[in-house]
């Protein structure tokens, strides 16, 4: 493998860790305690528990597809789109009556959680679209194309 091959499998790895394998591995492990979060947001505990399989499905298969090259470009869009609605799920500051207090605050570090999510989001944008939007026009036109990111030459996107 060459040093550019491994440097974008490190970065690639680095977005995705936070789904594959902890958050994901984190359903698993406590199904109901994820549950009972999805629970806060979607009343009927059935709806909760589907949410809870999506996010999992999601969290498991999009970080493979973008590990592996395979469709990434869609594994990435899709993750992005779920870090955006997972922000403004699960992160509602604006909902925390103590954003504005002095030391510690839940709304500030849902805020700071909030912003993470949406950063996030923009590093996934990077491998659907490219550093430079080019790659938009091309997605648009084969949005399952993969874009082979370990090859030896060729345009790799992010």
């Amino acid at each position: 493998m060459t040093v550019q091959a491994v440097t974008i499998l490190a970065v690639r790895c680095g977005l995705v860790v936070l789904f594959f394998p902890a958050s994901a591995l984190d359903k698993v492990m406590d199904f109901q305690g994820a549950v009972a979060q999805a629970s806060e947001v979607f009343k009927p505990r059935l709806i909760a528990i589907g949410t809870i399989l999506a996010g999992l499905t999601i969290e498991t298969l999009m970080p493979i597809g973008i590990l592996t090259g395979v469709c990434d470009h869609l594994a990435a869009l899709v993750l992005a789109g779920y870090s955006v609605v997972t922000a403004v799920l699960f992160k509602r500051f604006w909902q925390a009556t103590d954003f504005w207090k002095r030391g510690q605050s839940e709304g500030r570090n849902l805020f700071w959680d909030f912003l993470k999510n949406l950063s996030l989001a923009s590093g996934f944008l990077l491998i659907t679209f490219g550093v430079d939007g080019t790659g938009l026009r091309p997605f648009l036109a084969n949005p399952l194309a993969s874009s082979h990111p370990y090859a030896a030459s060729g345009h790799h996107g992010a």
